[in-house]
């Protein structure tokens, strides 16, 4: 009551006016401004758009030429004489190219064995490794068991070891297997296992995993589904782009391979290709072997560009969530 009567009184006399709230202009927000070395302003000129696409273009095609030259001048190294390979400056162009040299390097190298032996090798090596880093994934990110992240951190030290220094325990593990004390040389198991845990894949398919919802895999746990079909129904259906990376990664490391194989695989007749040219140089022509270079590399650039787009997709995939 008292705050009533406390108020003050406008006297009758004062017309009464309202109060007009004058409305402005919205408020803007800021813009993001996009710093680059050509101004939008720039841009809209003539000259602006003729330096930015000069530069553009040679920067491509210089970069295109310093990756795709060695390929170039590999092929058409095998499509030259011996002569004109020991030529000095060297020809750009082969004056007389000749194309059956291929089809004796495949006759004469036999390179149809040692390419099915590096196929055997890589496709075992690849469903092993496909098998270890996803259940040692799937088990980091989602089971979440005891000291997982020092077990991962452990698996990451791994990556800081050079490999030559694994070279000597990794020859005598393979020549004499503990607890089964089998020797493994000359066997495909000595290429499949040791490929078998990789620390690298294992944190990237880790990282994917980390993105996928839980309220998905808990929904399908309340189902009654089992860890292990969650796996193979939910998780491996989703993460097919992460799959295809770890997928060219296995298949291409196992077919660059050199070091390993020749220590573990000496017999002549189960080396991989890699191996079997380096052993048979000393006897071929130099066009030979190039030719033979030329072959051996076919697949591994055949299976990078079917799979050339999993590559970013499956690196970045698993890098935000939301």
């Amino acid at each position: 009551m008292s705050n009533v009567l406390d108020k003050p009184v406008r006297p009758a006399s004062v017309p009464y006016r309202p109060r007009i709230r004058r409305v402005g202009r919205p408020r803007r927000e800021p813009t993001a401004v996009q710093r680059t070395l050509v101004s939008p302003h720039q841009m809209q000129g003539r000259r602006g758009r003729l330096v930015y696409w000069s530069v553009l273009t040679f920067m491509v095609v210089l970069f295109t030429l310093v990756f795709v030259f060695p390929l170039y001048w590999m092929v058409t190294g095998a499509l030259k004489s011996s002569g004109e390979l020991a030529q000095s400056p060297p020809t750009l162009f082969p004056s007389h190219p000749k194309a059956s040299v291929y089809q004796t390097a495949w006759n004469q190298m036999d390179l149809g064995r040692y390419i099915l032996n590096s196929v055997i090798y890589a496709l075992g090596a690849w469903l092993f490794q496909l098998a270890v880093d996803v259940g040692a994934a799937y088990a980091l990110s989602k089971l979440r068991p005891m000291f997982g992240k020092l077990i991962l951190g452990g698996m990451l030290l791994t990556l800081m070891i050079p490999p030559t220094v694994l070279l000597l325990p990794a020859y005598l593990t393979v020549q004499n297997l503990p607890i089964f004390h089998v020797n493994l040389l000359n066997t495909p198991w000595a290429i499949w296992l040791p490929a078998a845990a990789n620390g690298f894949n294992i944190f990237l398919l880790k990282r994917f995993f980390d993105s996928i919802p839980s309220e998905l895999l808990e929904a399908a746990s309340i189902d009654g589904a089992s860890p292990v079909r969650i796996l193979w129904s939910i998780v491996l259906p989703i993460s097919r782009p992460i799959i295809g990376v770890v997928s060219i990664f296995a298949v291409v490391n196992v077919w660059k391979d050199f070091v390993w194989p020749l220590l573990v695989l000496p017999d002549t007749n189960k080396m991989p290709v890699s191996v079997a040219i380096s052993q048979l140089s000393q006897q071929m022509p130099q066009n030979v072997l190039i030719a033979a270079l030329v072959i051996a590399s076919l697949p591994a650039i055949v299976v990078f560009f079917i799979f050339q787009r999993n590559i970013m997709a499956g690196l970045t995939a698993g890098s935000l969530k939301g």
